[in-house]
């Protein structure tokens, strides 16, 4: 039987939001200058080196999953450079030619549901754009992982204590289970869902907002111009990144048979292992079950684990595993998102359009929405692939997992949530960032009149035939 929301559950959500409101009270009167202090002050105990390898390390030995380099550091340092960057009260934004001025309000109590895949930069990040811009935030973590979400929400509140703030900005779902979250996401005024598919349904069916986001089957097209070694780094770095734990890590590599052998040669000296035809089947039994279902014991593994439970023993020195594909369908499992320290690579021969033809089929099995990339110097490629990838973001030349979600070198926003589109029955095709927790009041005034001529709006159609109310011609 299901489990239901007892009365202690529901107590504790009520008296949990009578925390948050009373904390964001606490702060409404503080100006940029004061919570951009206090967003300083959480990232720092999150960001910090000595504290970042132990929760690192505490998430590893609660949940079996991932790397246990602190590899994510990063993130704090992008997140909080984003957001210190940004205003979130008063006016964020004139546009004079159009009589607009913008002011930024709270969104107000957020709701987080956090991964077990990445159970502190996740809360690090939300906590951080949600502070900026003046919320509270309850997390729900992923009960595989719920101590060192815990533990981390538990320091950021001793940074905000500290601070001088009310510690009550934060909270954290000790005994996380489905009801509680569900009644969780009812009663706050956002929800964010960072997980898997059942989690981002039930937060968009909760009556609330909601920005959820999907499953990733990230991409790669690696064509005849692009730079071989560079390729094959960029790819061992992204599904290496934590065990390749992360949506956004290479799934698939599609590459031009022009310098397929020479990439894959490559590939292998970077750690790739290159399985058999029958080593690829033992891996095929111990990824998914009879009916093409993941097993949750594959996911953010390390390659020498998923061997060693495939049957076979790894060399020394390689990191992940590489299987050969020529077929890509729902029935074709490895065409599908993988989760872990293994992908596919596929050859395409001829022209561009085959290869544009194959990510097109690819994104069909799963991952629409998420994300894809292209190793080329040829704009033409890198604009076709854009023109038709369903995808909401998409990285040319970059280390996809450490890329597509913000780094010191691009243009993406820092962030641990990226928005999937309708594509992924998601709310919004952006990097979840600063400006998905904050309301906005536009403020118009007149401006000259801006209206053009009929005969303009409606170009040739104007004064031609119409057609009859009422008259079937």
């Amino acid at each position: 039987m299901a489990k239901v929301l007892t009365e202690e559950e529901k107590k504790l959500a009520q008296e949990m939001l009578v925390r948050a409101k009373k904390a964001m009270k606490a702060i409404e009167h503080y100006d940029q200058k004061q919570v951009d202090r206090l967003c300083q002050a959480v990232g720092w105990q999150i960001g910090n080196e000595k504290n970042a390898i132990q929760l690192t390390n505490m998430a590893v030995d609660e949940s079996d999953i991932g790397d246990r380099a602190p590899t994510r550091r990063f993130k704090v340092l992008g997140i909080l450079r984003d957001a210190l960057r940004q205003k979130s009260m008063g006016i964020i934004e004139e546009i004079p030619e159009k009589g607009i001025t913008k002011y930024a309000k709270p969104a107000g109590i957020v709701c987080a549901l956090i991964p077990t895949t990445n159970p502190i930069n996740t809360p690090m990040g939300i906590a951080i754009y949600a502070i900026k811009c003046k919320d509270a935030v309850i997390f729900g973590p992923h009960p595989s992982s719920k101590k060192s979400t815990n533990e981390a929400v538990r320091l950021m509140r001793k940074a905000l204590r500290k601070a001088g703030a009310p510690e009550d900005l934060l909270q954290c779902v000790a005994q996380p289970s489905i009801p509680m979250a569900q009644k969780l996401m009812s009663i706050c005024d956002l929800t964010v869902a960072t997980g898997g598919g059942p989690m981002v349904k039930a937060a968009y069916s909760s009556g609330k907002p909601a920005l959820g986001v999907g499953p990733g089957n990230s991409t790669m097209v690696i064509d005849e111009t692009a730079d071989v070694e560079q390729a094959a780094r960029n790819t061992r770095e992204s599904k290496t990144n934590d065990n390749g734990s992360g949506c956004s890590a290479d799934g698939n590599l599609v590459v031009h048979e022009s310098i397929y052998d020479r990439f894959l040669e490559r590939l292998q000296k970077e750690g790739g292992y290159l399985c058999s035809d029958a080593e690829k089947e033992l891996v095929r039994k111990v990824w998914w079950d009879d009916e093409g279902h993941r097993i949750s014991k594959t996911v953010a593994r390390p390659a020498w684990k998923v061997g060693e439970m495939a049957g076979f023993k790894l060399p020394e020195g390689k990191t992940f595993l590489i299987v050969k594909e020529d077929n890509i369908g729902k029935e074709h499992l490895f065409s599908g998102e993988k989760l872990g320290t293994m992908l596919a690579i596929f050859k395409y021969s001829g022209e561009f359009e085959v290869a544009l033809d194959m990510v097109r089929q690819i994104y069909d099995v799963g991952g629409k929405g998420h994300s894809c990339g292209i190793y080329s110097f040829n704009d033409d490629h890198i604009h076709r692939l854009a023109l038709v990838a369903p995808v909401c973001r998409m990285m040319v030349r970059q280390a996809q997992s450490k890329a597509n979600a913000g780094s010191f070198t691009n243009g993406m926003p820092m962030t641990g949530s990226l928005g999937c589109g309708y594509w992924g029955g998601n709310a919004t095709c952006e990097n979840i960032h600063l400006k998905h927790y904050m309301n906005v009041t536009w403020v118009s005034r007149p401006i000259p009149e801006d209206r053009p001529s009929e005969q303009e709006l409606f170009g040739e159609f104007y004064n031609s035939e119409i057609f009859e109310v009422g008259r079937d011609d």
